[in-house]
């Protein structure tokens, strides 16, 4: 098969024939039609996830066809329309016997532990456990935003930060993640703040349900003095979807008394959070890791009734020869929406 290959972390990568993979005893291999184009996916080949082994295959966020499954599988078939969250359980640990498979003690990440999705086919392990059916009506590049940025979002909106209608909630970094937690939010019901720095985000996060977009280059004060006034004093609920020091900050600063604030955004250097007003205001700091398999149905009601409009988020459709330098530009200014990369041709994904 085709496959977007690197050698070395933060190396160029190239597109070239590898093997093809083999079906696992309880695992499945799946046709990849459509795979999104993740900031996740640069912090891999940048070398911030200490679990890839060189040489590698990138890519996290897929949907496809089942092209074969393993003798163990009891539950799929080759022919199936398929996603599969971007952490793969094992469906045996405690963690996965509480229903909490996004942290599985010893899950498994296409893209990371084993080779991902940038290719014809991905291996996909533990299938009954990880993969979730697509309905007919659902394209693939639409499914494949689901799987990291779009379910990731969900679960720290709706799951981790509990939001409630006529809360205020503030986004920090508008790209994929952020504007699918802007649509979230104000799906339910809440008044949501966007903050970014690409006008084009903002319009796009202004389209998706935003109260009020700001500009945070733009700013005379700070954004969290911004984030103050715009909701009269502070949000209930702020996430750094972005992943960097400077919009953590930001977001624990924008919360009012007793606030919550989720990290979305990976941040593999760490950062400094003010503890200060993290005790005197009694905040919550929170995680959020991904989405279980188990999960997916309530997403994907709102899906079905129009509640939530995932489709409207992929910008952009590329090949896989396109990939690697779209992979590269990660590290720079994020482009508008979700772009979605398809191996077997462009318009495959439809």
């Amino acid at each position: 098969m085709r496959a977007v290959v690197f050698e070395e972390f933060g190396k160029p990568l190239e597109v070239r024939e590898v093997p093809d993979p083999v079906a696992a005893h309880d695992g499945a291999v799946v046709r990849v039609e459509a795979t999104g184009l993740c900031r996740s996916d640069w912090h891999g080949w940048m070398g911030h996830d200490s679990g890839i082994t060189l040489p590698h295959v990138p890519g996290h966020e897929l949907s496809g066809v089942i092209e074969s499954v393993g003798d163990d599988v009891a539950n799929w078939r080759p022919g199936d329309r398929v996603t599969v969250p971007f952490i793969c359980a094992c469906g045996r640990c405690d963690a996965c016997a509480r229903g909490a498979q996004q942290v599985c003690e010893r899950q498994e990440q296409p893209g990371f532990t084993h080779w991902g999705s940038f290719a014809e086919y991905v291996p996909v392990h533990h299938a009954d456990a990880n993969l979730v059916a697509l309905p007919e009506t659902m394209s693939f590049a639409t499914a494949a935003s689901l799987g990291c940025r779009f379910a990731t979002a969900y679960r720290a909106v709706v799951g981790q930060g509990r939001v409630r209608p006529g809360e205020w909630v503030a986004v920090h970094g508008c790209g994929g993640g952020g504007l699918s937690a802007v649509m979230i939010a104000a799906a339910c019901g809440a008044r949501v703040v966007a903050v970014d720095v690409s006008p084009g985000a903002l319009e796009l996060a202004r389209t998706f349900g935003a109260s009020v977009c700001l500009d945070a280059s733009a700013l005379t004060g700070s954004v969290a003095e911004a984030v103050h006034e715009a909701t009269d004093g502070g949000a209930h609920l702020s996430l750094d979807a972005l992943g960097a020091p400077v919009t953590c900050v930001n977001s624990v600063q924008s919360l009012r008394r007793q606030g919550r604030h989720v990290q979305v955004g990976l941040l593999p250097d760490g950062v400094r959070l003010p503890m200060d007003r993290v005790v005197a205001l009694e905040l919550e700091i929170l995680g959020s890791h991904g989405m279980a398999a188990h999960a997916y149905p309530e997403m994907m009601a709102m899906v079905a009734s129009g509640a939530l409009r995932p489709d409207l988020l992929v910008t952009t459709e590329i090949g896989l020869d396109e990939a690697p330098a779209a992979l590269v530009g990660l590290g720079g200014a994020s482009g508008t929406g979700v772009t979605v990369i398809t191996p077997h041709g462009t318009g495959a994904a439809r």
